[in-house]
């Protein structure tokens, strides 16, 4: 531990040799200007007494420049390595500051939090959809220091969501070495720690949690005792100690109290037994628990966050009414709202950066046929509202579409591999299985629910691109005569060769941003989308063949068709009856 001295520009210089080998600047309040001239911006820069990540390091920096580009500083720069190992070296850092009596778990996620909405950070990175809605609650119910609950159908980053407030804890906390509650140095609240700290004192070892071991997270089913969560005596600790069972020092902690001064997050909470929910909601409130009949004060730090389905949550008997009434938010979670916003997670969740000897590439028009399949499944009666359809199933859907694209493109040995919505529905089974179908649906079966959502899909997008477009004479080249059968393993040149059959199709892609020199494997997909797209407005058809041929006439146009037919063979004129001189309607009165 070596300080640096110099002017701000110099530590600004020195600072930056530093960095990339992993040191952290730990205090930036120790300068050579009086520390009265830092409060006003410790308050803001300075309130987690350290810097956690580059976008911090920058403000400091811009802060100390500001107060003076000349003024002498020295700055303490800590290796991880040569941080406080005894309670006295502790005592003497500045990591005290952050042991302060009134520096709770809750407290310390409320002033990190207030540090990066000071600084404009993005507190959920890579959680979309959310930024006007939960985001926005979760952070009044952290600020408010409420343990809170997240009431979301499946796949709507409930999970991802609870993981990311690690971001809002200390980089380092330091605790009693030994201790399986990972005890407070100055304020232990088990017995072991409090007789070790009156015989040791300053000597005490300190051992110290990254932000990511402060994390605890339990799945809740009915088998879950309150053992598992609490505590229960341990017979086995108490014969080696030779202590009475009685004795607190014979405790086997639980996940709760190993969770102290960090986070506890428990999923599907309703389905924990009802015994278990009362020992959450006394540790919540009265922090004290009962083991095997022995009362026990265990004043514990931590914050409890919960998930569940609405569902669950809601039917009575499913949770016990005290513990609702102590989770001080209840925060709704939902699916994107729009398409663009199904798309950008999506994107970002699904496996489609991956190595591979031929070039991958996904057309716009397949990211939102795909994401469509999951909104109109939403929406579909025959899908169960109460499961939700997880964002999950566009997202394994995609990569299913781009493995099998990169499938024919390894067997035909092309240099692309683009999908066409052919390979959709060969990715059947990354859809069906995320469908819990109502009995109407089961009915059916999956495959053809499916097969009529990724139907629907293609139709609603093919509608988006081509919207008062005239495709007539695609279709017309259908009414006379015209079949094309597309096969999915067809290579993309030999289908652009079947493609071009087809007067003014290819040249229509240009409305999906393709122009005509592009690569055959994209002008290929945008070619069949075309097709696709007018196959499901039923404009042209699909025999059992899987043909592409003429679509059916409305009844009306053939029972007009057939009239016409039957007049020019009698000579009938509706106006003046059949062709004699006493043709009409006879007067009858």
């Amino acid at each position: 531990m070596q300080p640096i001295y110099g002017t701000a520009k110099g530590f600004v210089r020195s600072i930056r040799s530093f960095w990339p080998n992993s040191y952290r600047l730990v205090d930036c309040g120790n300068v050579g200007v009086p520390r009265s001239e830092l409060a006003p911006f410790r308050t803001q820069a300075l309130i987690c007494g350290r810097i956690p990540d580059d976008a911090g390091y920058r403000l400091i920096l811009r802060l100390l420049l500001d107060l003076s580009p000349e003024k002498p500083i020295a700055s303490l720069i800590m290796p991880h390595s040569d941080l406080p190992r005894t309670l006295g070296a502790l005592r003497a850092s500045h990591f005290v500051d952050q042991l302060q009596p009134d520096r709770t778990l809750k407290e310390e996620l409320r002033s990190n939090l207030i540090c990066k909405l000071d600084r404009g950070e993005d507190l959920f990175p890579g959680v979309m959809g959310f930024e006007d809605t939960v985001i926005p609650q979760v952070v009044n119910a952290i600020l408010s220091r409420h343990n809170f609950i997240l009431l979301g159908l499946r796949g709507q980053a409930k999970t991802r969501l609870a993981r990311m407030l690690t971001r809002l804890l200390d980089p380092r906390m330091p605790y009693i070495a030994g201790c399986e509650i990972r005890d407070h140095p100055l304020r232990p609240i088990c017995r072991q720690c409090r007789e070790k700290l009156a015989v040791m004192e300053d000597q005490t070892p300190i051992a110290w949690l990254s932000a990511e071991e402060r994390y605890i997270e339990k799945l809740a089913t009915p088998d879950v005792t309150i053992a598992d969560m609490i505590g229960d005596i341990d017979p086995i600790k108490a014969a080696r100690t030779g202590q009475d069972i009685s004795n607190e020092l014979t405790i086997h902690y639980g996940l709760v109290p190993r969770a102290n001064r960090g986070l506890f997050v428990i999923n599907e909470l309703p389905d924990l037994a009802g015994k278990v929910q009362v020992g959450l909601f006394n540790i919540m409130q009265e922090g004290d628990v009962q083991i095997k009949g022995y009362p026990i004060r265990l004043p514990l730090d931590v914050m409890l966050v919960f998930t569940a389905n609405p569902e669950d949550y809601t039917a009575r008997g499913k949770i016990i009414t005290p513990l609702k009434d102590r989770i001080g938010s209840e925060i709704r979670t939902h699916y994107p709202l729009t398409l663009s916003q199904g798309i950008d997670i999506t994107r970002q969740e699904a496996w489609t950066r991956r190595r591979s000897p031929i070039e991958l590439e996904i057309p716009q028009f397949i990211h939102e046929v795909v994401e469509q399949v999951a909104f109109l499944a939403r929406e579909d009666k025959r899908v169960d509202k109460r499961s939700g359809v997880s964002q999950r199933l566009p997202i394994s859907a995609l990569e299913n579409v781009l493995s099998n694209a990169e499938r024919r493109a390894l067997k035909a040995k092309e240099a692309t591999a683009v999908p066409r919505i052919l390979d959709l529905y060969a990715a059947l089974p990354a859809i069906t299985g995320k469908l819990e179908l109502e009995y109407e649906g089961e009915l059916k079966g999956g495959d053809a629910v499916a097969r009529e959502l990724i139907r629907n899909a293609v139709g609603k997008v093919y509608s988006s691109y081509f919207d008062g477009v005239n495709l007539r004479q695609v279709v017309q080249w259908f009414e006379l005569g015209g079949s094309l059968r597309l096969d999915e393993e067809m290579p993309a040149q030999a289908m652009i060769e079947q493609l071009s059959r087809i007067q003014d199709l290819l040249h229509s892609t240009k409305k999906l941003g393709i122009e005509e020199d592009g690569s055959d494997a994209m002008r290929a997909s945008a070619g069949e989308f075309i097709l696709e797209g007018l196959y499901a407005h039923r404009r042209i058809s699909r025999n059992e063949e899987l043909e592409f041929v003429a679509g059916e006439r409305p009844a009306r146009e053939e029972r007009g068709r057939d009239e016409r037919e039957d007049t020019q063979r009698r000579g009938f004129d509706r106006q003046r009856g059949s062709g004699g001189s006493g043709g009409g309607r006879r007067n009858l009165n």
